[in-house]
């Protein structure tokens, strides 16, 4: 596809550019040349008429242009976004010996602003994010079914970041044929059911996957400590996944806490499907069932914290803050002596040392004493662009009282 316009920056602001970063904001661009429509391939020039980028316009956006390419040599068109999801898929290939659910594309990450696809078994889902992507869609949906060999897709781009976009929400089949109510993947020699059509993001949580396996070791690890199989607490507990994991590690009771009654039943059922009966399912408000435990004198071996996203922007981090704080503290006060206590946050507004921060807090009004043994992250098939550091949302840590 030929440029059909270009952005030219005001002065200085092709500074970021310069370092490879993807994003382009409203406030930099000083003017647009010709009549791009949402979507369309833009050449991006500094103020001094240089090339800077080959990006994708959009023009209701704050971030008014994502980048595809920063070589003027390349050509953005069906063979070059063919090319980019080809090395995507490929870079994932050695994955596939941990379980059959994985994140294909990633966004920017792998050179596809706004782009997700995920793989559950023979099941593709797909995310366009943003307008560039959207204006591809067929294109990349070939390049997708060419390098997976997976003939249904299913798309659910159904996020608020599409809104943003000035896209309108869209879920449904992209290719092939509706997907059934349940799909079965396998991870780590465990068993999920998955429901892509309805469940939070594109049907479960894949990237965190490595936690989960890192939660099953240490439940096998504190057993040996302890000399006896240990308890366990999963709050924001969705479909199980860190439930079934605890299980699997030898926890001799799992007690875990969700709202969504849909989400439990799907988790009962997963623990069924691994021959799992030592979980006690508990639909509730997790800030209440914590000060509930709380004050019933509880007292858990390990603890996962994985709530859903508390700070959609910025204008909310401060109220984000506050409940990343509650529900620490309060798990704190229930960690024994001794346990684990595994706290995420998945919100992007929320960086690592603020987060870090945040658990700190918790950890001094609590008053106990707690040791962090290690920060966590998603697995590997959701790389961080090194120039975009924005695609860091889920960040976690794990902590040890001591």
């Amino acid at each position: 596809m030929s440029a059909t316009g270009e952005l030219v920056l005001k002065p200085g602001k092709e500074r970021s550019l310069v370092r490879r970063h993807p994003w382009i904001y409203d406030t930099a661009v000083a003017k647009v040349q010709g009549k791009p429509a949402p979507g369309a391939t833009v050449a991006v020039r500094g103020a001094g008429g240089e090339f800077l980028a080959w990006a994708a316009y959009s023009p209701q956006s704050t971030i008014r242009a994502r980048c595809w390419s920063f070589s003027e040599s390349d050509r953005i068109d069906a063979a070059w976004l063919a090319a980019r999801v080809e090395a995507a898929v490929q870079r994932r290939a050695p994955l596939a010996a941990e379980s059959n659910a994985l994140r294909l594309v990633f966004g920017e990450a792998d050179g596809l602003p706004g782009f997700i696809a995920d793989r559950y078994a023979d099941q593709l889902v797909v995310q366009f994010q943003a307008a560039g992507v959207d204006a591809q869609r067929e294109a990349l949906l070939d390049a997708l079914i060419a390098a997976t060999r997976c003939k249904d897709v299913y798309e659910r781009s159904d996020s608020a970041t599409r809104q943003r976009e000035g896209l309108a929400a869209s879920s449904g089949v992209a290719r092939g044929t509706e997907p059934p109510a349940r799909i079965e993947i396998a991870e780590h020699g465990l068993r999920f059911l998955v429901d892509v059509r309805r469940g939070h993001k594109t049907g479960y949580y894949i990237d965190q996957r490595p936690n989960r396996l890192l939660t099953r070791g240490l439940a096998e690890r504190a057993r040996a400590v302890l000399g006896r199989d240990l308890r366990a607490l999963n709050c924001f507990c969705y479909t199980g996944g860190f439930s079934v994991a605890l299980a699997a590690g030898g926890a001799r009771a799992v007690v875990s806490i969700d709202s969504s009654h849909d989400a439990l039943e799907v988790a009962r059922a997963n623990a069924a499907l691994n021959g799992q009966a030592n979980h006690d399912w508990r639909a509730a408000d997790v800030f209440d069932a914590l000060r509930a435990l709380r004050d019933a004198g509880e007292s858990f071996d390990l603890i996962v914290l994985d709530p859903p996203k508390f700070a959609s922007s910025h204008h909310h981090v401060d109220r984000a803050a506050r409940a990343y704080k509650d529900i620490s503290f309060n798990a704190l006060r229930l960690l024994a002596p001794g346990g684990y206590l595994l706290t995420f946050s998945c919100s992007g507004a929320i960086g690592v040392d603020l987060f870090q921060k945040i658990v700190a807090g918790a950890v001094i009004d609590a008053r106990v004493d707690a040791q962090m043994l290690a920060r966590l992250a998603a697995g590997a098939d959701h790389p961080l662009l090194m120039t975009h550091p924005e695609g860091e949302y889920l960040k976690g840590l794990l902590l040890q009282r001591i």
